[in-house]
């Protein structure tokens, strides 16, 4: 099952032939049982996987317009991400790996939006790439252990953990949240595949091929399987500290290749367009401009720059 946030709706997406999936709106399918909004399926994902996984769709459905198409999961209590996560990024960064947990920081829900946006470039800063993997938890989850932690997961999408790094850096007490939360800084999508389905397509929840390219130019290209601390871990020992909710993102951190590794270093400019990809899940494209230019006005982040 894949679900999408189409102009606001919780859609199901089905079919993938002859020019991509048709979508189907939640609530007029269910009578309006589930829906309209995704946050709603979420808080109720028990019971819509009941009826999900009977539905028989009528008709054609809708043509998806991917310019209309907001973030996977658009309301978020908690946005965590997750820092050092591959041997070869805590490498390039210069910063090594923890024995235990390695960092977390919020990603804070205004950065949140949707997979094919025009994202603003800070004035003051260098702007990197991060393609991740991002969970979609869908059941409220506290203390799971490990060997049970994929049974409280909506599904998986792709993301990218933008960051400014001149602000992440500086200062006694560095900023990681706030310099990783600019306005457009968390695109996701493009929508949410339940581990189900993506493994019916023949892929494996714990070993997905992602990466990311700049105009064309691969600069990240890795595997899910080489993550430190794998989705079920992070998971269970985020949950033995933190309550999850319906909703929540954990932005699993990012393999080699960032802009901040670079010799030299080399970071985001405007013109450019940035395509990130993972297996079986799909991808998503920004395109970025100077802020200073900028005439958007929107407070709301999933539709912002919208394209």
């Amino acid at each position: 099952m894949r679900l999408a946030n189409l102009n606001g709706r919780a859609v199901l997406c089905i079919g993938g032939q002859d020019g991509g999936p048709a979508a189907y709106d939640i609530a007029k399918a269910s009578d309006g049982q589930f829906g309209p909004d995704l946050p709603w399926v979420y808080e109720r994902w028990e019971a819509f996987r009941t009826w999900a996984d009977t539905f028989e769709p009528s008709g054609a459905g809708e043509t998806i317009d991917r310019s209309r198409l907001g973030a996977p999961s658009p309301a978020p209590r908690q946005a965590l991400g997750i820092g050092l996560n591959y041997a070869d990024h805590a490498a390039e960064s210069g910063l090594g790996t923890n024995d235990g947990l390695p960092p977390v920081f919020a990603k804070f829900a205004s950065s949140i939006s949707g997979p094919y946006v025009t994202v603003d470039l800070p004035a003051a800063g260098h702007t990197d790439w991060e393609v991740e993997l991002v969970v979609v938890i869908g059941t409220t989850t506290r203390r799971v252990a490990e060997a049970d932690a994929w049974d409280y997961v909506a599904g998986l999408t792709v993301g990218q953990d933008l960051s400014e790094r001149i602000g992440q850096m500086q200062g006694v007490a560095p900023q990681f949240g706030l310099a990783k939360s600019h306005r457009g800084f968390g695109p996701t999508g493009p929508w949410v595949i339940t581990v189900d389905e993506l493994e019916a397509n023949g892929c494996s929840r714990d070993d997905l091929a992602l990466g990311c390219a700049i105009d064309g130019d691969t600069v990240q290209d890795n595997r899910t399987g080489n993550l430190i601390f794998p989705v079920a871990r992070l998971i269970s020992e985020l949950s033995s500290i933190l309550t999850l909710y319906p909703g929540d993102l954990i932005f699993t951190g990012t393999p080699a290749g960032v802009g901040l590794g670079c010799s030299p270093q080399r970071f985001l400019r405007p013109g450019e367009r940035l395509r990130s990809w993972i297996e079986g899940v799909g991808e998503i494209e920004q395109d970025f401009i100077d802020a200073s230019n900028s005439t958007e006005n929107a407070d709301d982040a999933a539709t912002v720059g919208a394209r």
